[in-house]
């Protein structure tokens, strides 16, 4: 037999303690349930960042074969603008090409933008790079 260290009487177990109340069970679920809906929207976020930087990624690479392509080819890119279509894997991406003038006539600014083809509106990177004559 246990006795209560305090008292010295015998410890006797109630009913009560038995177990837990319907309300300490709900309050438990519902401090699950926000916790789970947390996850989730974390999840959800972290897998919209990453197409993105996949997008992102990719696209750096397009403008960038297009401005190796220039340098390689020892081209001196006439005025004006283009577009050609640079995809990556499954993204159909375009390079929109712009050649400027510098104040140097012996150089030209080339700026290769990329857009996705199924939103031209949103472009996703532009790089720039002087060509020599």
């Amino acid at each position: 037999m246990m006795l209560d260290s305090i008292t010295r009487r015998p410890l006797q177990a109630s009913i009560a303690s038995r177990g837990f109340t319907l309300l300490e069970v709900l309050v438990a679920l519902i401090i699950v349930a926000t916790a789970l809906g947390a996850s989730l929207r974390a999840v959800g976020s972290l897998t919209n960042t990453s197409a993105d930087l996949r997008a992102n990624m990719m696209a750096t690479w397009s403008a960038e074969n297009r401005l190796t392509q220039i340098r390689l080819a020892s081209e001196f890119p006439d005025l004006g603008e283009s577009t050609t279509d640079c995809p990556q894997g499954d993204l159909h991406l375009v390079c929109k090409q712009e050649v400027l003038a510098t104040p140097n006539p012996m150089f030209r600014r080339v700026l290769v933008s990329v857009v996705e083809e199924s939103q031209p509106d949103r472009q996703i990177i532009k790089l720039t790079q002087l060509v020599p004559r």
